[in-house]
């Protein structure tokens, strides 16, 4: 009988049990060939447990694996790669030292003899990069790289493989609009060729676009395959998160009069141009652009995490260009950065201690001499934690041990440690499900109607957006345009990004 006859992939009964936690029970999952198959769930749901044991990196403690109809056994990822299975995972795997097309070809080096056949390499990767749309040099090294040029990087080792399944694990957190759109395009390619495709996102806008079926996962169980067409986005949340949804982004309250409280002045760095924005008290000012626009590089400006080279900031009236960071913190603003990880987290530590980190400045905690109240200090954190809903099992775990969106609420316990005038949160929700997406959101505009200034700088276009009472666009490291109220919308935001913005004279 043909293998056509059989799904691709058929996954029956798979359990995956850790000391004290069951991740998966009783798992069914099916993939056909030219599908892409989402697979949905919140944080903890059992999404990456599933994949890692398709691609290798666990075994299931039960249930059987079919590939074209046969069993398989799969007990590394090296073996997964031989049986044309690649994955793509949320975490970078990428040697920062070395460049684009070495780390690309980093264990199946081409050669030449007996010496390493680079220029082979180079022509391979700039093939495959324009195959893509990646507009990289591949000759830089990856750490030279932003974070969504990682994740390009990492898109394309995966189909440097002659593959048959193909799985993404948030593919497009950190792309842009028209980035994830190229995306979509080499996927479709790949669909013609037959390679089947898993996507994990929370992004459920994007599933119309892409998918042919979801399959919803809540606490390590099957809830539901359904189609993609035909299924209401409020019944997809509703089957992820038990309870129905009525709406994901709040109403949040503007303060009219509120007074500035951050001036920006011809402001002028590495990828900015001549930036000019006022951030005012009891308002949400969103930030968008595409990757390179300059709507990240203006904030890490402003925060001292790099030089500007001319232009004026002003807070509250005192000039901070080039301040220490430390004194921008101390005088009250407050900044979430994009890559919890490497700069949001100490990972080694348990939720508790990041947040009695953040709250030593708070007088009840740390006395003039220099002594730390212990007990006052776990008091608070154990108090902050829960109004963040993080779970009182998960305040004593290393936080590298909590989920993506566990460690996204210690970061948003950080920003409540010691109140602030200014809130500065970049990518607040990369890799975040819906549920939880929406109880960060319930954070954000708790903050802003208490009359703090707040930022949000974001890729995903729908929610800044929607949280914005005030929005900037960014394009080719200028803002192209100022847009509030009914003037924000998709397309007029799309229309800018790609806006030849002029210089002033």
């Amino acid at each position: 009988m043909s293998t056509a006859t059989y799904p691709l992939i058929e996954m029956t009964a798979i359990s995956k049990v850790f000391p004290g936690v069951k991740a998966l029970d009783d798992v069914d999952f099916r993939l056909e060939r030219r599908e892409v198959h989402v697979l949905f769930g919140e944080n903890g749901a059992g999404k990456s447990t599933l994949i890692s044991i398709l691609a290798g990196v666990q075994r299931p403690t039960s249930g059987r694996i079919l590939m074209d109809g046969k069993e398989i056994s799969i007990g590394s990822v090296e073996e997964a790669a031989n049986l044309g299975i690649g994955t793509v995972f949320q975490e970078f795997s990428l040697v920062p030292t070395l460049t684009v097309y070495e780390n690309l070809y980093l264990g199946r080096e081409i050669t030449h003899g007996l010496f390493t056949d680079h220029r082979a390499m180079l022509k391979g990767a700039r093939t495959l990069f324009a195959e893509l749309g990646f507009d990289i040099e591949v000759t830089r090294r990856v750490v030279s790289l932003s974070r969504a040029e990682q994740q390009m990087v990492e898109i394309a080792k995966a189909f440097l493989n002659d593959l048959s399944v193909l799985i993404l694990d948030e593919p497009t957190a950190s792309l842009t609009e028209k980035e994830t759109q190229k995306l979509f395009a080499f996927i479709r390619r790949a669909q013609a060729r037959g390679v089947g495709i898993i996507y994990i996102s929370h992004r459920i806008h994007e599933f119309s676009a892409i998918a042919d079926r979801i399959t919803i996962l809540r606490d390590g169980k099957w809830v539901a395959t359904v189609p993609v067409k035909g299924t209401p986005e409020g019944a997809l949340v509703e089957l992820m998160t038990g309870r129905a949804i009525d709406k994901i982004y709040p109403d949040i309250a503007r303060n009219p009069g509120g007074k500035t409280v951050l001036e920006i002045r011809n402001l002028h760095a590495w990828g900015v141009m001549g930036v000019d924005i006022d951030v005012r008290a009891g308002e949400i000012l969103g930030v968008a652009g595409l990757v390179g626009s300059g709507k990240s590089r203006t904030w890490r400006t402003v925060m001292g995490l790099q030089p500007a080279t001319a232009g004026t900031v002003r807070l509250n009236g005192e000039d901070v260009t080039n301040a220490p960071t430390r004194k921008l913190l101390d005088d009250g603003v407050f900044y979430l950065p994009p890559d919890r990880k490497a700069e949001g987290l100490v990972l080694s530590a348990t939720t508790a201690a990041n947040l009695q980190l953040s709250l030593l400045p708070r007088p009840e905690v740390t006395s003039r001499f220099g002594f730390v109240a212990g007990r006052s200090s776990r008091s608070l954190a154990e108090t902050i934690a829960s109004q963040v809903e993080i779970a009182t099992g998960h305040i004593d775990r290393v936080v590298s041990r909590l989920s993506g969106g566990n460690q996204q609420k210690v970061l948003f316990g950080k920003a409540l440690c010691v109140e602030r005038d200014i809130y500065i949160f970049d990518e607040p929700t990369v890799g975040v499900d819906m549920g939880t997406r929406t109880e960060l959101y319930r954070l954000i505009k708790t903050i802003a109607e208490t009359g703090k200034a707040v930022v949000v700088i974001s890729s995903d276009l729908p929610e800044v957006m929607h949280l914005a009472h005030r929005l900037v666009v960014f394009s080719k490291g200028r803002i192209a345009a100022e847009l509030q109220g009914d003037e924000i919308s998709e397309e007029a935001v799309l229309g800018h990004f790609f806006a030849e913005v002029k210089v002033p004279a």
